[in-house]
């Protein structure tokens, strides 16, 4: 599955945190330090894709560098990792 996907598409991979006695987290190896966390998985992919588009709109306004998405294959994921998503950015065209 590519991480370009047309349309000013991208996949960001996210990777999914659970801990005992916690809700599921979320972080971006992409964009360090934007996390969200979530009761089920159904919302910390939601809130995801909510902190996701924030962080890329401030990315944008303050110098328009956006990286490229990382393969998941290039992914390392340590510790408390659950699994990973991939969470859908759509890029307005300037």
């Amino acid at each position: 599955m590519a991480d370009k996907v047309g349309n000013g598409m991208r996949r960001y991979v996210g990777v999914i945190h659970k801990e005992n006695d916690s809700d599921f987290g979320l972080s971006f190896p992409d964009f360090p330090g934007v996390i969200t966390a979530g009761r089920t998985m159904a919302e910390v992919r939601r809130l995801a894709e909510m902190a996701l588009a924030f962080h890329v709109e401030g990315l944008i306004e303050d110098d328009g560098s956006v990286p490229e998405p990382t393969p998941l294959e290039h992914v390392v994921a340590e510790g408390d990792v659950l699994g990973t998503v991939r969470v859908r950015l759509k890029l307005q065209s300037s």
